[in-house]
């Protein structure tokens, strides 16, 4: 073999520079303006159906609060073998149980203010025998049946009491 072959060999094929084929990957301008384009619109028709799962949530969690908050009065009035209530208030959206300590703040008592974060709920209704106070007697019997209606947005759940067991729940 010859010394000229060998080398040839070795150093391969020669590549010649064509400034033609030399174009650099990338996007125009156009093409990022009609991605923008297509995000926009997927946003916008995405955000309405966001916003009312959204609401949905959070009534259903006010709700599922309330009705907690309910038990948890009954069984303090049983455990105490004492009268308990529960006051709501449609002006605040919010209700207290007095006598129960705060978890937060021992020295005040239980209360809990829907219209704030994760809530963000109203309270539309309320009728315990006519009034907005609930009370539990000693065995956690209720004085009146009735409703709590919570609200936010276009949706509303509401919390019914039994008026024989004193059994809070969501419907």
């Amino acid at each position: 073999m010859q010394w000229s072959a060998l080398t040839s060999a070795i150093s391969g094929p020669v590549i010649m520079f064509n400034p033609e084929k030399t174009r650099r990957a990338g996007f125009t301008l156009v093409e990022l303006v009609i991605v923008v384009m297509i995000v926009g619109i997927v946003a916008a028709v995405a955000a309405p159906r966001y916003a009312a799962t959204i609401s949905r949530y959070r009534v259903e969690a006010a709700a599922k609060r309330i009705e907690i908050d309910l038990k948890l009065a009954r069984r303090q009035a049983k455990i105490a073998s004492a009268g308990q209530s529960i006051q709501f208030d449609t002006v605040a959206h919010s209700y207290v149980l007095p006598g129960v300590p705060h978890i937060d703040h021992p020295n005040l008592d239980y209360r809990v203010e829907l219209a704030k974060t994760p809530y963000d709920s109203s309270i539309t209704l309320v009728n315990f025998g006519g009034d907005a106070e609930l009370l539990f007697d000693g065995y956690g019997c209720p004085d009146s049946a009735g409703t709590v209606v919570v609200q936010s947005g276009e949706y509303q759940k509401t919390v019914v009491v039994d008026p024989d067991t004193g059994e809070a729940k969501v419907q």
